[in-house]
């Protein structure tokens, strides 16, 4: 995608995306030292929001903190759920772009933690008023529905106050870094028959870790391209759904294991029949898209490799990317 061709520059939706590498190179927290005094005080850090705000930033900071040899335990379930646990030993961040989603404003109005923080866009809202501290995104409003540039600051804001946590920081070249590979991403020339083989399909499957990527692009297919779409958690995808699945389907295998390939052809490209593609910083057995490879950040230049081609799949179907039918900006408005 590009800001030259006009298909492309109508959109809200690719304006945003291709800020974000700018976004990413001019990231900054504000000050943590609250948070981080909560944190060393707790041990336990809950990550609360709806949709966008929650399934990338949330999973990628567990992944993150799971990496990490530390003791420090991080979870994330949505806020209904959330309500049903005991969060009083906890530092609870809830993330909410607007400031007003109503299960963020519900959890913690009635389920009081330990320490409680937001992450929004904007200032002075319903949300700001439960929280000891609220921090704000710079990357501005999103005028597309489906949430984007949003997304990777919250990753980003959360991969840093984990970093602090443990003594370290995201240091300027490597955001220097992730922001020209993101850019380089998000300008991938996609191959037509890739594009055109999945904007046939009547089903698009995510397959991948449990780090809020896969699952992330699901949530976006649906808001872009306006296709059903399924996350499938790590091998889940050959361990039974095959019975049901269709030669007109398609899988999009985010960073497939190695030793797990054969096997997805096997079952899904040989006994169902149908087209399997990966996302992916080196060559594997299955057509799809190379992109470049930073450890430690990979998850975030995945997940614009899943950007760049749902943009073309919602060009080539003529679809308006910027406003879907039914989904809201706001999911669930408090009132």
């Amino acid at each position: 995608m590009n800001l030259t061709e006009s298909k492309y520059k109508e959109y809200a939706l690719v304006r945003e995306m291709l800020q974000t590498p700018e976004i990413i190179r001019r990231f900054r927290t504000g000050d943590l030292t609250k948070p981080l005094a909560a944190l060393r005080k707790t041990s336990k850090l809950f990550l609360v929001g709806e949709g966008s705000s929650r399934i990338f930033p949330a999973k990628n900071a567990i992944q993150i903190a799971r990496t990490s040899n530390s003791d420090l335990t991080v979870y994330t379930e949505g806020c209904r759920q959330a309500q049903e646990l005991a969060l009083e030993p906890f530092t609870v961040f809830g993330a909410s772009n607007s400031g007003k989603t109503k299960e963020v404003i519900a959890l913690l109005t009635q389920k009081r933690a330990a320490f409680q923080f937001a992450l929004t866009s904007f200032q002075n809202t319903p949300l700001e008023r439960l929280c000891s501290e609220v921090f704000i995104l710079s990357c501005g409003k999103e005028e597309a529905v489906a949430a984007t540039k949003s997304v990777i600051e919250q990753g980003l804001f959360y991969h840093q106050l984990l970093l602090g946590f443990f003594g370290k920081a995201i240091s300027q070249s490597v955001l220097d870094e992730l922001s020209d590979k993101a850019l380089e991403v998000l300008n991938l020339t996609i191959d037509d028959a890739m594009v055109a083989k999945i904007s046939q399909a009547p089903a698009i499957y995510f397959a991948g870790r449990n780090n809020g990527v896969a699952e992330e692009a699901t949530l976006k297919t649906n808001e872009i391209t306006r296709k059903k779409s399924a996350f499938l958690e790590g091998t889940y995808a050959v361990h039974g759904i095959e019975e049901v699945m269709s030669p007109q389907e398609v899988v999009v295998v985010i960073e497939p294991y190695a030793e797990e390939e054969a096997k997805f052809q096997e079952v899904l490209e040989q006994g169902v029949g149908m087209s399997v593609f990966a996302i992916s910083s080196r060559r594997t057995l299955f057509p799809g898209i190379q992109i470049p490879a930073l450890q430690g950040y990979d998850s975030y230049l995945q997940l614009l490799a899943c950007w760049n081609l749902l943009v073309e799949i919602g060009i080539r179907l003529g679809i308006n990317m910027d406003k879907p039918v039914r989904a809201r900006k706001v999911g669930n408005e408090y009132q």
